[in-house]
């Protein structure tokens, strides 16, 4: 399928404000909460993204009432639903382009007593195993299958029961999907080793909206007491953590002076120190972030001296949807980093278009590289390249906007998959961006 282009002239500093948009990964979960229930649900805050589009999409084919009265809110109601729709190649199709997909399982399953999905899409970073949500939902007493020829998971259970649940791995999409499953299990199902990021905390306080009885938001213990019957409730999505990053990242790479507003900053855990670890001065105004322009930034260093490490780790550790915008980042600043990319296998690979590009980058495997920082010396050079990923394509094109030149970023559809008319809104900043629609 062919893919729009983005053509940037970089090398300018931008200045302005700019509002975030609705968390991407709250949305894909909160939207599926509408199974769970046969009254209205209404969300708010939601983000205008291709993800988004096409899991409403799915929820449209399995026959939820959906109204949209803005761009951004929806009103879901699922008091009609035709499971015979999972049968068809249709259903199939849509399913796999997205990886939030898998999130329908656990609300269906628990309602309807069966489900099933395609082995679903998303970013090509590395493996991203399905078996935490599978080995959830068998403990809760569903009846796994899974069909190698059409690639096609199945759970099916009469009557789900509450259940001692330590999760394998600390998911955020398998702690969500066991959580819908649970609310409504008979009995008490403790979820051990959960995610307790932002987006399963909104998760969790819309369900007790809607009548489910859970206790330890925010820890890495969920109780959940099964209740019978859900019903509706209004919702606000976060702004979304990811954006508020890259925005951060797009000011000091660029020298710019941004306002980034409403950005919840009481929801953003260690972001903010981590950008200041990298030299950064941030002024926070209540809940915004102004990023005044930075002539230079200094990387930090442990107490010893020793180069400092960068990681990812689940909440309320650094979130590995920004590595890619410190490695970019860190491309101007004064000083080095090891960026140490520990939860998925392959995003580090975009960093041969930086190195083309003119950064001073060492890959060292697939999940480290070394960034020796130019402090602006010598200004990067625009090139031609192509997105991998969402996070990948948005530090691309960062580092396009402050490079010399003009650089084309091809595939860009990746992008909108995350980032709500990302174009547009730069360019109120005074990005240079002109998007090539695909023929």
């Amino acid at each position: 399928m062919a893919s729009d282009a983005f053509e940037v002239i970089g090398g300018h500093s931008l200045q302005g404000e700019i509002t975030p948009q609705g968390a991407k990964n709250e949305a894909l979960q909160v939207l599926c909460t509408t199974l769970l229930t046969d009254e209205k649900i209404t969300i708010t805050n939601v983000p205008d993204i291709v993800d988004v589009r096409r899991l409403v999409n799915l929820l449209r084919g399995l026959g939820v009432k959906i109204n949209q009265p803005d761009p951004n809110t929806y009103e879901l109601q699922s008091d009609d639903i035709d499971l015979d729709f999972f049968q068809s190649p249709k259903f199939v199709e849509n399913a796999q382009r997205i990886r939030g997909s898998v999130m329908l399982i656990g609300p269906l399953l628990t309602r309807f007593g069966k489900a099933l999905i395609p082995k679903p899409g998303g970013d090509k970073i590395g493996r991203r195993r399905l078996d935490t949500h599978f080995n959830g939902l068998i403990k809760l007493g569903a009846d796994f299958k899974f069909d190698k020829e059409n690639k096609i998971f199945s759970v099916e259970s009469p009557k789900l029961k509450g259940a001692y649940i330590l999760m394998e791995e600390i998911s955020v999409t398998g702690t969500a999907n066991v959580v819908m499953a649970a609310v409504m299990a008979e009995g008490t199902t403790t979820i051990y080793n959960a995610a307790c990021e932002p987006y399963v905390q909104q998760l969790c306080r819309l369900l007790i909206q809607m009548g489910a009885k859970i206790e330890g938001l925010g820890s890495n213990m969920l109780i959940i007491t099964g209740v019978e019957k859900l019903g509706g409730a209004k919702h606000r999505i976060l702004p979304d953590m990811i954006e508020i990053g890259s925005f951060i990242g797009l000011a000091a790479i660029t020298q710019s002076d941004i306002v980034i507003k409403d950005a919840r900053v009481d929801q953003l855990g260690n972001i903010l120190p981590v950008f200041e670890r990298f030299g950064l001065t941030l002024d926070i105004q209540g809940d915004d972030i102004h990023v005044p322009s930075h002539e230079t930034y200094e990387i930090g260093s442990y107490i010893d001296g020793s180069i400092m490490t960068i990681y990812d780790a689940p909440w309320p550790g650094f979130t590995p949807d920004l590595m890619s915008i410190l490695l970019v980042m860190a491309v101007q600043a004064n000083g080095s980093v090891l960026i140490h990319q520990k939860m998925f296998e392959s995003r580090l690979f975009f960093v041969d278009k930086l190195i083309d590009m003119g950064a001073q980058i060492i890959l060292c495997d697939p999940h480290r590289a070394t960034v020796i920082g130019l402090n602006r010396k010598h200004q990067l050079r625009g090139i031609s390249m192509t997105s991998p990923d969402i996070r990948a394509g948005v530090a691309l094109l960062i580092a396009a906007l402050s490079a010399k030149g003009k650089s084309t970023i091809h595939n860009v559809n990746q992008i909108d998959r995350g980032y709500q008319n990302i174009d547009t809104r730069l360019k109120a900043l005074g990005a240079n961006i002109t998007r090539i629609h695909s023929s």
